[in-house]
């Protein structure tokens, strides 16, 4: 396994992800407990992340130096680099010319870092300080005009740093260079696969369970219908789900999810609860607080369920891995709140949580659903927030609202779907706002709400730009969904990328 030390760089998933793509397993710690897991998890490579703060700074994220004694391969990125220099006696200082976005670098591709490179790569930079001078034993393997010591290495003690950033696209040999670190000089070998991490989870919690118990609640999400399928493989009828239908789901939706699990197996429980959630939620527009009101009464209502069975020895949740990592595990600062990582149901008496998805990442999530055989409309669904449609009205959420949007999203989705683009948009939703404008239809004069569609392209979520509909299609698509959803009379295109928008509109 590869380790990931988090000095609160924004990439840190992203290195991670960079490694579970060459099929290398690898986990994502503190700076604060770093040489406590490389002691216990043996890895075979670390990575130190970058990182916002100057080594110099009086509470900047600082490294136990006993570390770089291990014998194990260190690679530092950006303040990676930084930090290992200072932490061995070389001189980090601000530089008087910054370095931000794409820049040329000459390196030197006798260094096993570039093995297989040209001497001039294009990488992405984001700094203001530099090492100026490298510890003793190091020497320079790449520089650009600005940046003398673009990176470095010390062959003998197995570490290695670059100032850049190889896990971000826009550094075009970035994959390449990690690989190099990888399996040229960490000698991993690509072993981490969804056929094996299925077996190995399917017999632990076989093994785990053994004639207990198991609940999930099941939200019809790729995540927990996931964990649905992997638990049910393992325990069969010893496994009931929850499924708490909020009203609050896209078309069709929650007539899917029983499709798929109602005679699975496992014993099944689909609770209708839309009229319950509506009534929770009247007058609440703020975001937030419809946020926390929807997974509050998520687990109320899950609550209640759970009282009628008889016994529980455990409770499964769809946790995944950038949940645990953004919700502010270690030392990480909390990205946003999810639900499956604080509030559990009190009155469910149980032993203990099973989590069999918390080591993987979204696209793994997706593949082990694929390879425990389930259906493509569960594996391949859009990206769909906790709150489900409850954030995509904007303003105070009523069954009309919803039911406009539910008929206006399908049609937007169903058009670009069967329009034979090539390559359809990374997520497509559409938005129903809270503002109305003047329209007419026939003679009439309407005074409606304004729909906004939503598309962009992104490889990892964290930066997006708005992709580009044909206008033929978005023709279509306005006329369908007027003509054939009351209560639109405007259609507008959002064009803004991620940033300085985000995805969702809420």
């Amino acid at each position: 396994m590869i380790l990931v030390i988090d000095f609160g760089g924004q990439y840190n998933q992203l290195i991670a992800r960079r490694v579970r793509d060459m099929h290398v397993y690898c986990e994502v710690v503190s700076y604060e407990k770093a040489l406590e897991a490389a002691k216990e998890k043996k890895p075979g490579g670390i990575i130190f992340t970058g990182g916002p703060n100057s080594v110099y700074e009086k509470n900047a994220p600082k490294i136990d130096e006993k570390i770089f004694d291990l014998g194990i391969p260190i690679l530092g990125l950006c303040y990676g680099m930084q930090i290992m220099a200072h932490e061995l006696g070389g001189k980090v200082t601000s530089a008087n010319s910054k370095e931000f976005g794409k820049t040329k670098t000459y390196v030197e591709n006798s260094s096993k870092l570039f093995e297989g490179l040209k001497k001039e790569e294009f990488v992405w930079m984001s700094h203001v300080d530099y090492v100026e001078e490298m510890p003793k034993g190091f020497k320079k393997v790449a520089s650009t005009d600005n940046t003398p010591n673009a990176a470095m290495e010390n062959v003998e003690r197995n570490l290695y740093a670059m100032q850049y950033h190889p896990e971000v696209n826009h550094t075009e040999n970035g994959f390449k260079m990690l690989e190099n670190f990888v399996y040229g000089i960490c000698k991993e070998k690509p072993e981490w696969t969804m056929s094996n991490y299925a077996k190995e989870k399917i017999n632990e919690i076989k093994e785990k369970v053994g004639d207990g118990k198991v609940l999930l609640a099941l939200s019809g999400g790729v995540d927990s219908s996931v964990t649905a399928k992997l638990l049910s493989k393992a325990l069969g009828d010893k496994l009931t789900c929850i499924f708490v239908d909020h009203g609050l789901m896209r078309k069709n939706e929650g007539d899917q999810v029983e499709a798929a699990f109602k005679d699975s197996g496992m014993h099944f429980i689909r609770v209708n609860a839309e009229e319950r959630f509506l009534k929770k939620l009247k007058g609440i527009t703020d975001p937030e607080e419809k946020r926390k009101a929807i997974g509050e009464e998520f687990i109320r209502v899950f609550e209640e369920e759970g009282r009628k069975i008889k016994s529980v020895d455990y409770l499964a949740q769809g946790t995944i891995y950038p949940d645990i990592i953004e919700s502010g595990a270690g030392n990480a600062a909390v990205i946003k709140s999810h639900h499956n990582v604080g509030g559990l149901p009190e009155a469910v008496d149980f032993k203990e949580i099973i989590e069999p998805l918390r080591l993987l990442f979204k696209d793994e999530v997706r593949e082990l659903g694929r390879e425990l055989g389930l259906a493509d409309y569960l594996v391949d669904r859009q990206p769909f927030p906790g709150p489900g449609l409850g954030i995509r009205v904007i303003g105070e959420l009523t069954k009309e609202k919803l039911d406009i949007l539910r008929d206006a999203d399908f049609i937007f989705r169903q058009e670009l779907e069967k329009s034979g683009i090539e390559k359809l948009p990374d997520q497509y939703f559409a938005v129903l706002t809270n503002n109305r404008s003047v329209g007419v239809m026939g003679d009439f004069r309407t005074y409606d709400y304004t729909l906004a569609l939503r598309a962009v392209q992104t490889t990892d979520f964290m930066t997006a730009d708005w992709y580009r509909i044909p206008f033929e299609l978005l023709d279509k698509i306005s006329n369908r969904i007027v003509n054939e959803v009351g209560h639109i009379n405007r259609i507008v295109y959002d064009i803004t990328s991620k940033p300085p928008a985000t995805i969702e509109w809420e």
